[in-house]
């Protein structure tokens, strides 16, 4: 099959008459006279009015993008910078055991936040694995109420947050 290049005009039984504005590895995207862009599969059928002859490249770089985005997402153990709330930037967390004979213990907050956004990670790793596995659907519906529990639980570390998009978020009321 011999694809049409960008500036290529068909007409298509259900949205008219239109002219190829880009092509990936699936779809024309078609600019319709009467129906704005649409999207067609490259296989559609469709009357070709004047066929261009130019070289096209199917696959576009937001797709290439768009893969590697979600390979890297997949494989890799590697998180997104996730901000601390400036006022705890450079801060200290102490733990003071009641017992004054006994030293406390100083943990820098950034150590400490970047700690508990690894956990989140890795919770967020483990429902995917949980949503994409052969379990049966009643049993991952079950995990997935433990992890929204333990996200619930986890929420009492969203003041360290800067961004809101960012923080726990248990079981919502309704």
């Amino acid at each position: 099959m011999k694809l049409l290049g960008i500036g290529s005009r068909i007409n298509h039984q259900e949205y008219g008459k239109g002219v190829v504005t880009n092509v990936t590895s699936k779809h024309y995207w078609v600019t319709f006279i009467d129906s704005g862009l649409e999207t067609i599969d490259l296989d559609s059928e469709f009357e070709v009015i004047e066929a261009t002859t130019d070289d096209v490249d199917t696959v576009s770089f937001y797709e290439v993008e768009s893969s590697l985005v979600q390979i890297l997402k997949k494989w890799s153990d590697a998180s997104e910078i996730v901000p601390i709330a400036d006022k705890w930037k450079g801060g200290t967390l102490v733990l003071e055991p009641e017992d004054s004979n006994l030293q406390n213990k100083e943990i820098p907050i950034d150590t400490f936040f970047h700690k508990i956004v690894m956990v989140r990670d890795r919770i967020r790793v483990m429902e995917q694995k949980i949503n994409s596995s052969n379990l049966d659907a009643q049993d991952k519906i079950d995990l997935q109420q433990y992890i929204t529990r333990i996200y619930g639980s986890l929420t009492t570390f969203n003041v360290l947050f800067k961004s809101k998009s960012q923080q726990f978020s248990g079981q919502k009321s309704t």
